[in-house]
Parts: structure tokens; C-alpha cells; sequence
């Protein structure tokens, strides 16, 4: 689904709908406060506080590149969005699809192993049977079936915390202040264009990043068709912008979209009606078919911090 146009202002739907926001207050805070497994190992979590994308998984990147370059074994665990396993499994790129396990447990497992589960605590004990010393989870901030050593909350600076109510009036999942109690740091990405960060607690540590776009070939006055299924489509062709490309067509689908054939035939129109190239995101190559995924041109993200440092005296 695509996020509500209302979710970024405040009027009079989101007060009519206030009393059902303080029902979700009430029912998230009741289930974040249920006991959870205790992992041997230490669990880094990476949430936030808002539906939707907000950079959670390119952070999960960069910490498993972190412990990458220390030695030790972190495994990436997720809920697997969008798939259709429920797990406990072992992504395995060579033999599961998106439509098995979701689009971000592909890309997860291109740079560690990668667990997917419903269940974060039968994920737990399946990583640390296949040799795990860290678990690094994608998302999860909300749920108490695996105890956390460390929480970071990310947000998106460009989207921030929309209005600031809970969902259905706005688009957090419990209160920032509840979220960012668990936290022990923020991850601020991008240039904070929503004031998040007046937003939140002055007591809350605040790392800064920004995403640097990485195409494999020069973008530069190309001809390109652009297309991405994310959180903030937009935000992924003003990069392309960044790097010199000529945008003469975009499309925007919804997070986590699944490519049709009738999806690849109209990129693939508009790109020969333009006469141009089309370009994508990792996110969206992952659910793309042969041939057409030979076609596009897969731009990738690489999150880069301010303090790097920081975030390393942070890690378990």
C-alpha cells in the first residue's frame, strides 16, 4: 500500500481518528512489554518508529560490514516481508525467490547469512547453531520475541515522523518517545528536512549518515527511465539526478512491489519510446525475471556515516 497523503499533516482525520491511535498506544505498549528470549549472543536491532521504509535495511548492511571487518560471524535476521516461507530458514539466493522469502532477505544475504523468521526467537537459535556471534535484526524494534543487547532507531530525514501520530492518524507504530526509550541511539539519514530531530529526546545519542548511489556504469547525460518499488521512490531518482543521469520517465510503485509481465512490458515501452536505459534499485532487480533483469541497470546504496568511529564504540 502506499502511505496516506494525510499521515504528513495534521486536520481533521487525523483527530477523528485519534481515539484509534491511542488503542494502538495501548496495544503496541502491552506487547513490546512481554518477556522474550535471552540470546547467548548479542542481538543488535535495527527499527524505527514509522511504517514504512526508512533506511533500516542498508544500516543492517553496514553493521554486518562492520563485524566483517573485526572477524566475527553476524548473521542477519528478518521477517521475511512479503514471503510466503514462514521459517525458520537459511536464505539461500540460489534456490529461494522473492516470492519465498521476501525481496530485502535477498539482499541481505548477498553480504552475510541471512535467517528468515516470523518467529525471532526460532530465527535466534537457527543462527547460533549455524555459527552465529552476532544477530543483527532487520526490523523488529516493536516486536518481544527476542530480547535486544542494543536498539538503533532510524529515520529517514527527509520523511521523518510524518505528523506524529500513531497509526491509523499518522504513520508511527507507537509513540517516538516509547520507541526511542529502548534506543540507545538515533540514525538520522539524510538531511533532516522534517525537524526529526527536534522531535526527539535530547537524551538520545544522534548518528548522522547520508546514502551514496553507486552505478556500474557512468549515469551522466544518459537517457533513463527510472523505477523503484521503495519507501521513497523519489528519493532514489533524485540520486540518479545526483549522478548526471537525464530522467526523461519515471515510476513510482509501492514498497515491496512484485513485477508483472505487464509491469516489464510498460518499463520496457517506455524505454524504447524514450529511447533510453532503464534503471533501478538492488531492491527491485531481486524480483525482476530473466531476460528483463539484464536489461536494467542496478544502481546500488551505501550507507555513509559522519562518525564512523561512533558507531563502532557503539557495537557489542
Amino acid at each position: 500500500m502506499r502511505a496516506p497523503e494525510f499521515w504528513q499533516h495534521h486536520g481533521i482525520l487525523p483527530r477523528l481518528l485519534s481515539p484509534l491511535a491511542a488503542l494502538t498506544t495501548r496495544l503496541t505498549a502491552r506487547r513490546v512489554a512481554r518477556p522474550g528470549m535471552t540470546s547467548p549472543i548479542p542481538v543488535i536491532c535495527v527499527g524505527n518508529a514509522t511504517v514504512g521504509g526508512s533506511g533500516k535495511t542498508i544500516l543492517v548492511r553496514a553493521l554486518l560490514a562492520r563485524y566483517r571487518a573485526r572477524g566475527i560471524p553476524a548473521f542477519a535476521l528478518t521477517r521475511g516481508y512479503g514471503g510466503r516461507l514462514p521459517g525458520p530458514i537459511e536464505v539461500d539466493p540460489t534456490r529461494h525467490s522473492a516470492a519465498d522469502i521476501g525481496d530485502e532477505p535477498l539482499l541481505l544475504a548477498a553480504s552475510a547469512p541471512t535467517i528468515v523468521a516470523r518467529d525471532r526467537a526460532a530465527g535466534a537459535r537457527l543462527a547460533i547453531a549455524a555459527g552465529a556471534a552476532r544477530l543483527i535484526m532487520d526490523d523488529g524494534l516493536q516486536n518481544p520475541d527476542l530480547r535486544k543487547t542494543l536498539s538503533f532507531l532510524v529515520i529517514d530525514g527527509g520523511s521523518g515522523f510524518g505528523n506524529g501520530r500513531v497509526l491509523p492518524a499518522g504513520p508511527l507504530r507507537e509513540p517516538i518517545e516509547a520507541a526511542a526509550a529502548r534506543c540507545a541511539c538515533a540514525v538520522l539519514i539524510g538531511a533532516d528536512t522534517s525537524a526529526a530531530r527536534a522531535a526527539l529526546p535530547t537524551s538520545l545519542p544522534i548518528l548522522t549518515a547520508h546514502i551514496a548511489a553507486i552505478s556500474p556504469v557512468p549515469l551522466a547525460n544518459l537517457r533513463v527511465v527510472a523505477f523503484a518499488g521503495i519507501g521513497r521512490p523519489a528519493k532514489f531518482f533524485d540520486s540518479l539526478r545526483g549522478l548526471g543521469a537525464d530522467l526523461v520517465a519515471t515510476l513510482s510503485l509501492p514498497d515491496h512491489h512484485r513485477y508483472s509481465h505487464a509491469d516489464c512490458a510498460h518499463l520496457a515501452g517506455l524505454a524504447a519510446q524514450h529511447q533510453a536505459v532503464l534503471v533501478t534499485t538492488e531492491k527491485d532487480q531481486v524480483k525482476l525475471s530473466d531476460p528483463f533483469r539484464q536489461a536494467c541497470i542496478v544502481v546500488k546504496a551505501e550507507l555513509v556515516f559522519d562518525a564512523l568511529d561512533q558507531l563502532d564504540d557503539l557495537l557489542p
